[in-house]
């Protein structure tokens, strides 16, 4: 028996979001390679093309959510997989920072596509937003240092 995903079950993630950050665009950089500020995920970034963005839990346990795609310090980090879907899912995120104004515009783009759950699809614009202002506040504050 083969079984055939419906055009009904395919859906398509795109979420945008930006953060005006106080601090200088190389601290920002520095900031989104670090391992995800204060979300409690232990994520970790082998900060190369190829290399890989996972959850460590310990004793070689985890979750590959992707892949460097590019990697262009300080302005661009894009990066493709499945992201947090434990399901076949195509991901695209892009980081973009520029400077503005003394300090550094960090754009974010997450594009997926397929059978993405509703609770995925809910809960990834409140999740990156959260991340967005965490990277936020770790880099003014190492700023200020």
């Amino acid at each position: 028996m083969t079984a055939v995903a419906t055009q009904e079950e395919i859906q398509i993630l795109n979420v945008a979001h930006d953060v005006k950050i106080d601090a200088p665009i190389g601290v920002v950089f520095e900031t989104l390679l670090e391992a995800e500020p204060r979300s409690g995920l232990n994520l970790k970034i082998e900060a190369w093309p190829g290399g890989r963005w996972y959850r460590d839990l310990g004793n070689n346990t985890g979750h590959l959510w992707g892949h460097v795609q590019v990697i262009k310090p300080p302005t661009l980090l894009e990066l493709c997989g499945p992201m947090f879907m434990s399901y076949p899912v195509a991901s695209h995120i892009q980081y973009r920072l520029t400077e503005e104004g003394g300090g550094t515009r960090l754009s974010l783009l997450h594009r997926a596509i397929g059978p993405i759950l509703p609770e995925h699809q809910e809960g990834v614009q409140k999740g990156w937003g959260e991340m967005l202002q965490n990277v936020r506040a770790t880099a003014e504050a190492k700023r200020k240092k």
